[in-house]
Order: structure tokens, then C-alpha cells, then sequence
């Protein structure tokens, strides 16, 4: 779908001040609803839209915040992560859907032996891969996870950040 009208639709939903940052579903905007009431009328709002359902991630400025100042690698651990392929992307976060996963993250994370970290924080996981993200097995098995989840790199995670602070 296009941005614009994804952006339509939260404007269209009573959301204000309606961003929307490159072509992947980003929106940034300004509620008086609670996360719940917000969650429930994107989703609704899409179906109705676009004729199909998808899953939402839905963070707060401070959540934002929370994720970006928390960041679990080191400036040391990122630079040697590049050095191994400067012309890819090394430092993912993927966004969780709420749901429990630490028994199943541990036991993805006890079997796995290669260069790659991924460290599991409040309500996300952040990979640091020292080669491509396509070559990553340690990526590939967040797909045994049971659980709803959406990926977006750390220049992406670092724009919508401060987007949420304008």
C-alpha cells in the first residue's frame, strides 16, 4: 500500500499530527487514546480500509526512547560488526507484540554458537549480525518464535525516534 494512504487512514481515525517514514508501514502520531484503544481502532480501521488484517506494533515516545537508550552492544561490538561487511545494514531491533517470549528466546539462544548477538529487551530484540541479516541463522530462527514480529534496522529505529521527539 502507499504511504499517503496509510497516512489517510490515521488521519481519517482522528489520530493527529500523522507522519509516515519510508515504505514499510512506519506512522508516527499524536493520541489522547491509551495504547489498547489505539491498537484496536488501527487494526479496525485497517481491515476496513485495506480489506485484510495485519498485525500492529504500537510503541510510545517514551517506549521510543526506552528502546533506543537501552541499546545492549556496545560502540566497540557494532564497529567490529561493520568492519566484517561495511556495505550492510549490522544492528536490527524487531518489535514484539506484547506475548512472553523469554522461554522460547533462551532456547533459541542456548542452541546457537556463530559471531551474531541478539539480546531480548522489553518488549523487543535487538540482533547484531556481523555479516548480512540474510545470512544470519541466528535471524532466521526468530521464525520458530510464536509470536507476532517486525523487524526494522537501527537507522530506521534511530529516524522514528526522532520523529517522536519533534
Amino acid at each position: 500500500m502507499k504511504m499517503t494512504e496509510l497516512k489517510k487512514l490515521f488521519s481519517d481515525l482522528g489520530f493527529q499530527k500523522v507522519q509516515t517514514y519510508i515504505q514499510s508501514g512506519n506512522v508516527v502520531f499524536d493520541t489522547e487514546d491509551n495504547a489498547t484503544q489505539a491498537m484496536q481502532k488501527i487494526q479496525k480501521g485497517f481491515s476496513t480500509a485495506f480489506g485484510f488484517e495485519c498485525a500492529v506494533m504500537l510503541r510510545t515516545a517514551r517506549e521510543m526512547a526506552d528502546m533506543v537508550e537501552v541499546l545492549p552492544f556496545s560502540e566497540g561490538e557494532i564497529n567490529e560488526a561493520v568492519a566484517s561487511n561495511p556495505a550492510v545494514e549490522h544492528l536490527y531491533v524487531y518489535l514484539l507484540d506484547g506475548a512472553d517470549i523469554r522461554q522460547q528466546f533462551d532456547g533459541l539462544i542456548c542452541t546457537y554458537t556463530g559471531r551474531d548477538r541478539m539480546v531480548l529487551g522489553a518488549n523487543e530484540i535487538y540482533l547484531l549480525c556481523h555479516e548480512s541479516i540474510r545470512d544470519s541463522k541466528l535471524a532466521t530462527s526468530l521464525g520458530k518464535l510464536k509470536v507476532s514480529l517486525t523487524a526494522r534496522n537501527w537507522k530506521t529505529i534511530s529516524k522514528l525516534y526522532e520523529i517522536t521527539r519533534e
